[in-house]
C-alpha cells in the first residue's frame, strides 16, 4: 500500500511511504528537505516495521521547530497504518 502525506512545518513538502501487508516498510520517499540525509534515512527504514520506525522518530524536532522530517515520516507511517486498518 502506498500512502502520501503532505508535510507540515518542515522544508520537505511531502512524504510517500509504501508498506507491505505485514507493516514492513518497502520504501520511503521525501520530497524537498536535505536530500542526502533523507535518502539515508529512507535506506535505513527499508525492511523495518512501521511501528518501530514510528517509535524511534515520532517527536524528533529540528532546531526550534515543533517537528522535523523524521517526525513527518512518522506521521505518514501512522496515517498509512490507520488507513490499512
Amino acid at each position: 500500500m502506498t500512502y502520501t502525506h503532505r508535510n507540515k512545518g518542515t522544508c520537505s513538502v511531502m512524504t510517500r511511504v509504501e508498506l507491505n501487508d505485514d507493516h514492513t516498510i518497502e520504501s520511503v520517499e521525501v520530497m524537498g528537505g536535505c536530500n542526502g540525509n533523507l535518502k539515508g534515512i529512507s535506506a535505513l527504514l527499508k525492511g523495518m516495521k512501521a511501528e518501530d520506525a514510528i517509535n524511534r522518530m515520532q517527536g524528533v524536532r529540528c532546531g526550534a521547530k515543533a517537528t522535523s522530517c523524521p517526525d513527518q515520516i512518522a506521521a505518514a507511517l501512522t496515517e498509512a497504518l490507520a488507513e490499512m486498518g
